[in-house]
């Protein structure tokens, strides 16, 4: 398994690097010819309203009896896992790079195997759950966050219900009286945060969700948290609240990416744009400010030849910058794949990876009393 969760960050790596370095070097219309879709936009068909009753269309769900996808534990890991006693929601990034269609088809191998190992990857912090669910869905191709054209916002609105269609078999089938935790990474984010607005915000609902983990995805102060019903989370032992962080070293070239971001609206409708971004410090569980690497309990590092990894302490601080960045210092060693710009986005989860495992527990924890 430990193997199994390398490749998954030498794959996520790879698929990063590729889009993202043709921003970079590569003239706009290179760029859309190797990663847009270059078809009409055929909407598949609507799925059926029980399809999520189906254990197949899940990567992650209890009763699944085959191995789980989000069991991997790393080396490293002395203690004894504590309990995470609530349903968990989980939302993973992309894995469709294909230009064939705008919507990754639920029979893609690739894309379906490569989402399943993602799953194994970024939702392991939260592995400790008896409940856990992560859906398969239609995912918008990689290509539909590098184009304006109409076609990609029809990709991202069918992808979207089908999460929405997903999230609520998970409301209608887990315990009322459980706490919820909501996470997400990447285009994963994109989703959870409308999920939010449309299912949570002025809903009973919110009373129920510990916590919210929108990671490596933009919540802008302005446009989209005061729409998702529930406050950024101010401390550690907060409940009920939102969580978010894109990380960077430091120097910082974040200019490619506020682009990219651009390119989609916020929950407002309007463009983030410039707009200062919900910075959470995943080391001190707060908003913004900074601590020192000792507040570090475990960065997940893969080895040179990617056979293993560990847990390893006080490895990277964490430090909000002003325009809402997660700062981590020089470069660390975490591998030979670190995007342009010093953009950590792939090790999003990985560099504080211990700390949120402990984060969502404590916040549980503190949504019960």
């Amino acid at each position: 398994m430990a193997r199994k969760f390398l490749y998954i960050i030498a794959s996520l790596i790879v698929l990063a690097i590729a889009a993202l370095f043709a921003l970079r070097i590569w003239s706009d219309e290179l760029t859309q010819f190797t990663f847009v879709p270059n078809t009409a936009y055929e909407a598949p068909p609507s799925l059926a309203k029980n399809a999520y009753a189906d254990p197949a269309m899940w990567h992650a769900k209890p009763g699944i009896e085959t191995e789980s996808p989000v069991s991997f534990v790393p080396a490293g890991l002395s203690a004894e896992a504590e309990p995470l006693p609530a349903a968990v929601f989980f939302v993973h990034p992309t894995s469709y790079l294909a230009k064939a269609h705008w919507n990754a088809p639920l029979d893609d191998a690739e894309s379906r195997d490569r989402a399943q190992l993602f799953v194994s990857a970024m939702a392991s912090p939260f592995a400790t759950s008896e409940n856990l669910w992560a859906p398969r869905y239609r995912q918008a191709a990689f290509g539909a966050f590098l184009t304006e054209a109409p076609e990609a916002t029809k990709a991202l609105d069918l992808a979207y219900a089908d999460i929405l269609q997903a999230f609520d078999q998970f409301i209608g089938t887990v315990d009322p009286a459980q706490p919820i935790v909501l996470a997400g990474h990447s285009q994963g984010a994109f989703h959870l945060k409308q999920l939010m607005k449309d299912r949570v915000a002025g809903q009973p609902l919110a009373s129920r969700i510990a916590a919210v983990y929108a990671i490596g995805w933009p919540v802008s102060l302005e446009h989209d948290l005061p729409l998702m019903g529930l406050p950024a989370c101010a401390s550690a032992d907060q409940s009920g609240c939102v969580i978010s962080w894109l990380s960077f070293a430091e120097p910082a070239d974040t200019a490619m990416i506020l682009q990219s971001y651009a390119n989609r609206a916020a929950l407002d409708g309007q463009s983030p744009g410039a707009s200062r971004f919900l910075c959470s410090n995943p080391l001190t569980g707060g908003t913004g400010g900074e601590a020192p690497a000792s507040a570090n309990v475990g960065t997940l590092v893969a080895s040179e030849d990617l056979k293993s990894g560990e847990l390893v302490k006080s490895m990277v601080p964490a430090r909000c910058a002003a325009d809402g960045f997660l700062l981590i210092g020089e470069p660390p060693e975490m591998g030979p794949y670190v995007l342009p710009g010093n953009n950590y986005h792939v090790y999003d989860i990985p560099l504080f990876w211990a700390n949120l495992r402990s984060d969502a527990v404590r916040r549980v924890h503190a949504w019960t009393l």
